[in-house]
């Protein structure tokens, strides 16, 4: 389980091909310390498993499910990514609750800039806009956030210096895809109300697998 608050900005330092998957190294130096195999590492919010790890660098196995689910497929040597470790039990909660597994990809559509901060907004694949809601609680490349403005294909936030700062969300631009993630508790609330109370024409989300 995570919390949405990004520890570190890590970096793509190897890519490997096997067919069916990926390995991916990851340079973290922060997430690194003390990891062990085995442990569970967010990558632009999607939970992998450290495979082998080594100095300031981690690997990760990710199956065809997660590249094809999330933008992790996209990711080159070079690319910035942003790092989490499971939160620890009584641990501070700084964000919500964050599963890591990602429910679909969005596009950046445009970015507009005011003195100390900006509103991104963000194009939502079809079915998740029932689970934004204004004020709500969102997952963006692994980043917590609050949804600012939420309409029927889209949702705005608005990003502080820190977040722009210390995340690769500072740099994504119009046309770049990002993980998403909605609160987990808006699917559990519809799952008991039952199917009745989803929102018409939208289609079910496939079932939960755990992106590793």
């Amino acid at each position: 389980m995570f919390t949405g608050i990004v520890e570190e900005l890590g970096e793509v330092t190897a890519v490997e091909d096997l067919g069916d998957s990926c390995r991916f190294t990851l340079r973290g130096p922060l997430v690194t310390e003390g990891a062990k195999h085995g442990d569970s590492i967010a990558v632009n919010g999607v939970c992998l498993t450290v495979a082998d790890h080594g100095g300031d660098r981690f690997t990760a196995d990710v199956m065809a499910e997660t590249l094809g689910r999330s933008s992790l497929g996209a990711l080159t040597v070079g690319s910035p990514v942003n790092l989490e470790r499971t939160v620890a039990v009584g641990g501070r909660l700084g964000g919500h609750i964050v599963q890591g597994h990602v429910d679909g990809t969005g596009t950046i559509v445009a970015r507009t800039p005011s003195e100390h901060w900006e509103i991104v907004k963000v194009a939502l694949p079809e079915g998740l806009s029932r689970y934004v809601v204004e004020k709500g609680s969102i997952t963006v490349d692994g980043v917590s956030l609050t949804v600012v403005d939420a309409g029927p294909d889209y949702f705005t936030i608005s990003l502080i210096p820190t977040t722009l700062a210390l995340t690769t969300l500072g740099s994504k631009g119009p046309g770049d895809p990002v993980n998403l993630e909605v609160d987990v508790l808006a699917k559990y609330v519809e799952r008991l109300l039952g199917d009745g109370h989803r929102t018409a024409g939208a289609p079910s989300l496939p079932a939960e697998e755990p992106t590793r």
